[in-house]
């Protein structure tokens, strides 16, 4: 637990991976740390972002020192969350040495990005749901039966008994949605939708959240929508369905890559279509989003290309060209039976 981990670090061959801590041990830690700092990862969602909120806003009841580290900007349509406003990425001077950094839905602590700093790995705990989650902090709470990162922290927030507020329920309702697709995808349980309804009884505004997340659109965002479904492919008779996003795309639609998040459900939507790819070729990298209609596991083909996520969503980052991208994952989601 006590060995140094760098950004760029990795699990070594043949290292033994801790399995995940109990609630029960999750709590004593954050109940023993005064000081907090909460990572979301690179591109952040309302999943990465929310949860980290959540928890942070229920540890400052207790009198903790809280704050949130994030690489990137906070998106557009997570501006309206409850303390995202404190979200940065300066790291306090005077942060005390045993700081505990709580990296939240994250299967590898590299997926902060590249400004994370040297953290010892006691002093790490991460908070996920992923499947195939490293387990790289000294303390892990790995859920994946989790509809969210969001409810695994709401299992700490009840064992913690602190006061659930409009604003933590906004928070958690926000992971909750997103990781549901507005409670569309199939984690949409009944246990999903009662922690929904209690969220929305505690005061979690739902409307804003439908309004910032789903209802708000740019028309650079639809524009761009526009031109991406005008290049779609449908291959493996109708079984798959991809298009691309580039930099030419971007200008035309005087756009950025906060406006491609929801293109993929729309591939996915199409009728027959059991997986979708969403390529994105810009700022010198080809991201690509996954998304399964249920029987193929796109978590699998993005593990293949050194991606993750869930079985029916996922993602990765192509080291090559656009066309080597499809390539390889249209041979990735093939291996895995598409």
């Amino acid at each position: 637990m006590s060995s140094t981990v760098g950004v760029k670090g990795a699990n070594g061959a043949g290292a033994v991976v801790p399995q995940s801590n109990s609630t029960e041990e999750v709590v004593a830690e954050l109940l023993r740390r005064s000081s907090f700092m909460f990572v979301s990862h690179v591109k952040p969602d309302g999943d990465t972002l929310g949860a980290g909120l959540a928890l942070g806003l229920a540890l400052k009841q207790l009198g903790k020192r809280v704050g949130y580290f994030q690489q990137d900007p906070v998106p557009r349509n997570l501006r309206f969350l409850p303390d995202a406003e404190h979200v940065a990425r300066d790291v306090p001077a005077d942060l005390p040495a045993d700081t505990l950094w709580v990296f939240c839905d994250m299967s590898d602590f590299s997926r902060a990005g590249e400004f994370l700093p040297k953290i010892e790995r006691a002093n790490m705990l991460d908070v996920d749901h992923h499947l195939g989650n490293s387990h790289f902090g000294g303390f892990n709470y790995v859920i994946a039966t989790e509809a969210s990162t969001g409810t695994c922290v709401l299992r700490l927030l009840h064992a913690l008994d602190v006061t659930i507020t409009p604003e933590i329920a906004t928070c958690i309702l926000t992971t909750i949605m997103t990781d549901t697709g507005a409670f569309m995808h199939t984690n949409t349980t009944a246990p999903v939708l009662r922690m929904s309804a209690e969220m929305i009884e505690l005061g979690a505004d739902k409307p804003l959240i439908t309004e910032e997340i789903f209802a708000n659109k740019r028309f650079a965002a639809t524009k761009l929508l526009g031109m991406a479904l005008e290049r779609m492919v449908l291959e493996d008779d109708g079984r798959y369905c991809w298009t691309y996003v580039d930099e030419e795309m971007l200008r035309v639609a005087n756009a950025d890559g906060e406006d491609t998040e929801e293109i993929v459900q729309h591939l996915r939507a199409v009728e027959g279509v059991e997986a979708a790819a969403l390529f994105k070729d810009y700022e010198g990298a080809v991201r690509v989003s996954l998304r399964s209609s249920g029987r193929i596991n796109v978590q699998a083909a993005a593990a293949m290309l050194n991606g993750g996520g869930h079985f029916m969503a996922s993602g990765l980052t192509f080291e090559g060209t656009l066309p080597a991208a499809v390539e390889g994952v249209h041979a990735a989601l093939r291996a895995q039976g598409l």
